[in-house]
C-alpha cells in the first residue's frame, strides 16, 4: 500500500485510479482533488 501524500490515506498501488509522476517517482491518491493539489504544489 502507498501512502497519499496528501491527505495520508492508504492508496492500493494497484487499483489506483490517480497517480502523477515527480522526479522519477510514483504518487499514488485517494481522489482526484489530492492529486490536483499535489500537482499545484509541483
Amino acid at each position: 500500500m502507498a501512502i497519499d501524500p496528501v491527505c495520508g490515506m492508504e492508496v492500493d498501488e494497484e487499483e489506483a485510479e490517480f497517480t502523477t509522476e515527480y522526479k522519477g517517482k510514483t504518487y499514488y491518491f485517494c481522489n482526484p482533488g489530492c492529486k490536483t493539489l499535489f500537482e499545484g504544489d509541483e
